[in-house]
């Protein structure tokens, strides 16, 4: 679902749907530094829920060293 949203967003944006190598890793880098900003947020507010950003995370860091085989 993901691709489908991001292929149609770049095709509306730039007129082609592919998304390039430098497009995934904006991408990525995007979302680590939510997560992180999420991790902090959780840890001041509800200690208690930062494993979700913490999967988030995990899970991010685990598709890059996927990706670079």
């Amino acid at each position: 679902i993901v691709r489908l949203y991001l292929g149609a967003y770049l095709e509306r944006l730039r007129g082609k749907s592919v998304v390039t190598e430098a497009d995934r890793i904006l991408i990525n880098i995007y979302l680590l530094e939510k997560a992180i900003y999420e991790l902090g947020y959780e840890l001041n507010s509800r200690p208690d829920w930062v494993i979700i950003p913490l999967r988030g995370i995990l899970y991010l860091l685990d598709q890059n060293q996927t990706n670079k085989k």
